[in-house]
């Protein structure tokens, strides 16, 4: 088996590792300093806008869109060990290459499922980084881990659609640039089919009806880079029936299509931010002494650090295989290996993240250090896109369903 990557992948690797060397990590402490001085804690720190167009210019942008007319054009495969390494920096180094979530969900569903008006009014400043976007299908009054239990009501009056519902922990509503929501809610809720019920609609920011109610917070993070989460109103919010994304019924189909690559991209950030902990559980160890001797020197220190680094090793082999079969056989066909890599990879990391945070001590759960952060975002995305819960039921029945 050949396990190296190919010439494009080597050489856009060797040029991103350059970028954050030279551009992403010395902006982290220049962005939070920044970003106190703000009128509004939501708005991009200036440092942000000028990676942005480093990024642009060295061609490091939109790599996530395999479609060559819209992005980079790369396969899953080569775009993994990408995400990686903007993953060693979620907060500045996804946005500043214009791959951050759920911006890239939401140009994959207009780039396959929009029509040309919507792709012209809203993908087209979406790649150009000159807008944002959230995602509006989660409920605060259902269990959202069922996405047919939605009650969120799209009705038809005439050449409109008018929605109401509530929403929360709508990743990037806080943002000031976010101008679009794709909004799931229910055009058929008694329809026979539970999984037709669905649509998916665009809704302009500022359409009147839409109240963008307040930030949630996320273990007592905001996550400002990414937007923010947000609970949204919609109190009969009006659209166009042209602002319909794809067919009526096809909401659910959708946003399976839209959470295969999202998933596989999380964890595939999240191998970068195991890495970036390996490195600064390595940096302390070898700095700090305890009890006479280097922090390096204890055996348990030494454990921490050799199972991470097994791990990630494991985590990466599989993830790349996911990617692969994304590739070869689509993403239905590694339905299974999609739910293994989300089931490991957040679970995985934040056991390597709490192992830092150990290591470091009271300075593991302070703002001096990335960790604390880091360890938010990874145990989020054991619910985020379906928590773990969910996807090990149907990954246990698929294996079991081999025997009956």
């Amino acid at each position: 088996m050949d396990f190296a990557f190919d010439a494009r992948t080597e050489e856009l690797r060797a040029r991103l590792l350059a970028f954050m060397d030279e551009h992403v990590y010395p902006a982290e402490q220049v962005a939070h300093e920044q970003r106190e001085r703000l009128s509004s804690p939501w708005e991009n720190p200036p440092v942000v806008e000028e990676l942005k167009a480093e990024a642009r210019r060295q061609g490091l942008w939109n790599l996530f869109l395999p479609d060559a007319e819209y992005g980079a054009g790369l396969t899953n495969l080569q775009y993994a060990p990408l995400a990686e390494i903007t993953g060693r920096s979620p907060q500045l180094a996804p946005t500043a290459t214009n791959c951050a979530a759920p911006d890239t969900g939401n140009m994959e569903v207009l780039a396959q499922f929009g029509d040309e008006r919507q792709k012209k009014q809203w993908l087209e400043p979406l790649l150009a980084g000159e807008i944002r976007s959230a995602f509006a299908m989660t409920e605060p009054d259902v269990a959202s881990s069922d996405a047919t239990n939605i009650t969120t009501h799209i009705r038809r009056e005439g050449d409109e659609y008018v929605i109401t519902g509530r929403k929360w922990y709508i990743s990037g509503a806080m943002h000031p640039d976010c101008a679009i929501f794709i909004v799931m809610g229910k055009t058929d809720p008694d329809g026979p089919d539970i999984r037709h019920q669905q649509s998916m609609v665009l809704v302009p920011r500022d359409t009147p009806g839409v109240t963008v109610k307040r930030a949630m917070r996320v273990f007592g993070y905001e996550d400002h880079y990414h937007g923010g989460h947000a609970e949204v109103i919609f109190d009969e919010a009006r659209v166009p029936v042209s602002n319909l994304i794809g067919e009526e019924g096809g909401g659910f189909a959708i946003a399976q299509a839209r959470l295969g690559p999202g998933r596989i991209h999380h964890c595939m950030r999240l191998i970068g931010m195991a890495e970036r902990a390996i490195e600064l559980m390595c940096r302390r160890a070898v700095s700090r002494d305890a009890f006479g001797k280097a922090l390096a020197q204890q055996g348990v220190v030494q454990n921490w650090i050799a199972d991470a680094r097994v791990a990630v090793e494991q985590l990466r082999l599989l993830v790349l295989k996911t990617a692969w079969m994304m590739d070869t056989v689509g993403n239905r066909g590694a339905h299974t290996e999609i739910q293994a890599i989300k089931i490991a990879t957040p679970r995985t990391v934040v056991g390597i993240l709490d192992r830092a945070i150990q290591l470091y001590g009271a300075g593991g759960v302070s703002q001096d250090f990335p960790l604390a952060e880091l360890y938010a975002g990874a145990r989020t995305l054991m619910i985020a896109d379906g928590p773990d819960e969910v996807h090990q039921r149907s990954l246990a029945r698929r294996e079991i369903k081999k025997y009956l």
